[in-house]
């Protein structure tokens, strides 16, 4: 007879040669009624419900004779508790199978997302039933392949109320109302749920006045449809027709509430939902969550704890919402303490926390719950990617970022456009050209935020030329530039100095893209403008845009001011940005730069004067550099990297070659009127030069020096980097708030023009 043998720690189904004539297995009448059988096909059946999937081949194993049934228990069995494989090994090995053997086992083709398998399955297939045509089309609805689906319905000999609701379902769930619409059209005698699954559809759409035209005239109704129609009538706003509705609905269950409550939440009525809420009959833990978003986004996050607090049925998407309310009001301290206190954790929690970290500051602390939650057990999604990648991307932490890349690939979740464009956007900010472009391969399909990603690094990176050949190769692809698009096009021309092609896309990206000019682009073309010293155009588009100039156009000019030695433009420009931002620092000090280069030390003083007056603080400079996955961080003058004699000795060494080469520092740039040599000496030990002599003493020879400044980088140390590159043979890139900088053999990639 034949034996199931179990080999080491896997079970295989295996047939003994010997014995396989000897086997019985027939569906005739006595033995599908056999006593003996029924009975031991019941058993298996139980053993497979409660999930004993090893008893079950137990009982299979011993069994002297068995029927089509006990196969079918076996493979079901399987299929219901996810050992898949298991189940097709089985239906391999039937001697004679029925037309349940094949539903079944094409279900679990199905279920298992594995649509080609299910296909060929179906096409052996020596009968098929309304169960067989019907599940061939729910796998291709349900995975979105709605023409494979209606191809499917059309070719099918009979269909029964499943098929057409499969296939209108289809439609909908895929936005396709149009097609929806005419084959609802096409038949009459329709079931609730149907008409259901159209209505939702338009509330999706937020078609409310289709939904409502359906909603009349439906020949009845239930809970699901009075609950559909109200809530879309929140969602839209129209609080005054949902209310209408919830008073004539003749079903208010605790859904119904709920949707009012969500409602007014929705549409900022915090004391409205709030009535709402507390004269409810019952509530469940989605009223209560409703109401704590409703406080948690209007950072009201006291009366949210104290509801929080009061919940008898806490679920795991209330603390989530508590936690994402804290992290998002800067409060990461109660944040982490409600995390600590989490029954559970989902992948929800855990993104939301190193988000929090993240966004507040504290990077180390986010990377370090990153890793957290493989010891924690829970799996990661493209949430908690996502959140990681960023912060490696904010703290240039390169080394790190590859092993959660290596841990991307092994979950699969890197060829998709979400963990995609993050690993894109990380490669980029450390400075990893090549690699960027890896990743962007890498994406299956790619969408309009990865051309964006793209065309925003190459430009970042001083790279203009290439930026605008990546625009040329989207539109090639057949993606649509949109208002980001040509943002990243104007910055890759402003980098470069690519005036006249600037020009030619600002004045015709609405005609050929229809993309209207928005402040963000107007500031490109100020900004490209000012840099090649076009200050007077600068000024007439400043005067000539449709909307009053923000503080980032008037910045743009301040700063084309500075490079230019342009005092009274650049006082008028400043003067125009102190009114709409008095506590941006970054432009007191653009002022002073531009006073201290023209030797107006007393209105320099004036503006450190006027700093303190008005409460803005400088911003202090930092650098850092990733070295065997630590973060070393320099300011300026830094005495307490426990390296610092070595790396100033080694600085030291630098300065005498560099003057040899010809550097001579830029003493213009210090906002204090003191002897020329002191000046030097300040210059001397800028944090990015601390940071870079750093790298090239720790960071092995042939691999990139990569350095990050918060703040954009001085003329002098730019200048004495392109000579440091030059004496010591090594590729340095910086990243300043403002651009990259790839120095190499005494040439940087900017060309001087920053």
């Amino acid at each position: 007879m034949r034996r199931l043998v179990i080999v080491g720690r896997h079970r295989h189904l295996k047939l003994s040669t010997s014995t396989r004539n000897r086997e019985c297995v027939t569906n005739n009448s006595s033995n599908v009624k056999d006593p003996d059988i029924l009975k031991w096909n019941r058993t298996i059946s139980t053993h497979m419900r409660n999930g004993n999937c090893d008893s079950a081949l137990h009982v299979f194993n011993t069994m002297p004779r068995r029927s089509s049934v006990s196969y079918n228990a076996m493979i079901s069995g399987y299929l219901r508790n996810s050992k898949f494989n298991l189940a097709r090994e089985l239906f391999d090995q039937m001697p004679e199978r029925d037309l349940f053997s094949w539903n079944v086992m094409l279900t679990g083709y199905v279920r298992n997302r594995r649509l080609g398998d299910a296909r060929r399955l179906f096409d052996l297939m020596p009968d098929k039933d309304v169960v067989s045509w019907n599940s061939l089309l729910s796998g291709y609805a349900q995975n979105g392949y709605v023409d494979e689906a209606r191809e499917v319905f059309d070719n099918m000999p009979e269909k029964n109320s499943i098929s057409w609701n499969g296939l209108l379902a289809a439609y909908v769930h895929n936005g396709r109302m149009e097609e929806a619409c005419r084959l609802f059209e096409s038949k009459s005698d329709w079931e609730l749920i149907s008409w259901n699954c159209l209505m939702g559809g338009f509330v999706r759409k937020k078609k409310i006045v289709d939904a409502r035209r359906l909603f009349d005239k439906m020949p009845f109704r239930d809970a699901i449809t009075w609950n559909t129609m109200i809530s879309g009538y929140a969602q839209v706003g129209d609080l005054s027709q949902a209310r209408r509705l919830f008073d004539e609905s003749p079903i208010q269950d605790v859904f119904t509430w709920t949707a009012m409550v969500s409602g007014y939440v929705q549409n900022g009525m915090l004391d409205e939902a709030r009535i709402f809420f507390d004269d409810m009959p019952q509530k469940n833990e989605v009223s209560y969550n409703a109401m704590i978003a409703g406080y948690v986004q209007s950072k009201k996050m006291d009366i949210a704890r104290e509801l929080f607090e009061a919940m008898p049925c806490r679920n795991i998407s209330s603390w989530n919402t508590m936690i994402t309310g804290y992290c998002q009001n800067g409060d990461i301290a109660q944040a982490r303490k409600l995390f600590d206190l989490m029954p559970q954790h989902d992948c929800v929690s855990w993104a939301a926390i190193i988000a929090g970290y993240a966004q507040s500051g504290h990077y180390e602390e986010a990377l370090n719950m990153f890793v957290e939650i493989k010891r924690d057990g829970e799996s990661l999604n493209r949430a908690t990617f996502g959140c990681a990648l960023s912060t490696c991307a904010d703290i240039a932490a390169l080394e790190l970022g590859k092993q959660i890349h290596g841990q991307a690939v092994k979950t699969g979740y890197e060829t998709g456009c979400f963990v995609g464009n993050a690993l894109l956007a990380m490669y980029f900010k450390c400075g990893s050209i090549d690699e960027a472009n890896d990743a962007f391969e890498g994406i299956e399909e790619k969408d309009v935020v990865s051309w964006n990603t793209m065309l925003a690094g190459y430009a970042r990176h001083g790279f203009g030329r290439q930026a605008l050949m990546i625009f040329e190769s989207m539109k090639t692809a057949g993606v649509k530039p949109d208002e980001i698009t040509m943002v990243g096009v104007l910055s890759a021309c402003s980098h470069t100095g690519l005036l006249d092609r600037g020009t030619e896309y600002f004045y015709s990206m609405n005609k050929d893209y229809g993309v209207t000019p928005t402040s963000k682009h107007y500031t490109c073309m100020i900004d490209l403008l000012g840099r090649a010293g076009r200050l007077e155009e600068a000024q007439d588009l400043m005067r000539n845009m449709p909307f009053e100039p923000g503080a980032a156009s008037w910045g743009a000019l301040l700063g084309a001011s500075r490079i230019h030695g342009n005092t009274e433009l650049g006082e008028k420009a400043a003067e125009m940005v102190f009114k709409m931002e008095p506590h941006n620092s970054g432009m007191y000090v653009l002022l002073s730069n531009l006073y201290a280069a023209s030797g107006r030390w007393v209105d320099a003083d004036k503006m450190r004067l006027k700093m303190r007056n008005v409460g803005v603080q400088k911003v202090p400079g930092y650098s850092w550099v990733e070295v065997q996955n630590k973060i070393h961080t320099f300011s300026v003058g830094d005495c307490f990297h426990p390296e610092k004699e070595r790396i100033y000795g080694f600085l030291e060494e630098l300065d005498l070659k560099m003057r040899e080469e010809g550097y001579v520092s830029s003493t213009k740039l210090v906002l204090h009127d003191v002897e020329e040599e002191e000046k030097e000496h300040m210059l001397k030990y800028h944090s990015e030069k601390l940071a870079v002599a750093f790298g090239i003493l720790t960071i092995p020879a042939g691999r990139p020096i990569r350095v990050m400044k918060n703040l954009r980088v001085c003329e002098d140390c730019h200048s004495a980097i392109k000579h440091i590159s030059k004496i010591v043979g090594r590729l340095i890139i910086l990243r300043d708030s403002h651009r990259f900088h790839h120095f190499n053999e005494g040439i940087c990639s900017c060309g001087d023009y920053w």
